[in-house]
């Protein structure tokens, strides 16, 4: 019977997090050009429901569960953004809301934004981030933009693109918005 219940965790720890991870939009991006690890990406314009102030993820979660003014159930989307200080997260709206428009919310600093279009310097890295995973790929990116006479002109961002529960193949990233000219 024990050997029955671990195989069952195994099998559920290794084929859930693919399950889960075929059916999420990801926002839309262009990749400009490349920089050594660095992409230099140009973003249209996204809605993003943003947070801050404690059990972020929690009134995102509920937002997107129905906890708005239209109760309207809304699809997860990749990337989560999180602000350097993690004082504030968003969830980037599926294009459909994007183009319908977001509901507005109930919840308590719970905020609809529409981004405009932008470019953004990024590194990609994988595997389950951490605050010195994050500094050292900050750091490059940062050394990388000063030496290609790049400004960045916005704050950091970390994305998470993965569920907690998705143990392969994670997918982590840095952002800033840049001052770039075609």
């Amino acid at each position: 019977m024990r050997t029955f219940l671990i195989s069952t965790v195994a099998v559920w720890l290794i084929t859930i997090p693919f399950a889960m991870a075929q059916d999420t939009e990801i926002q839309s991006y262009e990749v400009i050009k490349e920089i050594d690890s660095v992409e230099i990406r140009f973003y249209p314009s996204a809605t993003l429901v943003t947070t801050s102030g404690g059990n972020n993820f929690g009134k995102l979660f509920q937002y997107i569960s129905g906890n708005n003014k239209s109760n309207q159930k809304i699809a997860m989307t990749a990337p989560v953004y999180r602000n350097e200080s993690q004082s504030e997260i968003a969830f980037v709206m599926p294009s459909s809301v994007h183009t319908k428009g977001a509901p507005a919310p109930k919840g308590e600093n719970v905020s609809v934004e529409v981004t405009p279009p932008r470019y953004v310097a990024g590194i990609r890295y994988g595997g389950y981030t951490n605050s010195s995973k994050e500094s050292l790929h900050k750091k490059r990116l940062i050394e990388t933009l000063q030496a290609n006479g790049i400004e960045a002109k916005g704050m950091i961002e970390f994305l998470g693109y993965d569920s907690p529960y998705k143990v392969y193949n994670r997918r982590n990233e840095v952002l800033v918005e840049i001052a770039y000219a075609d």
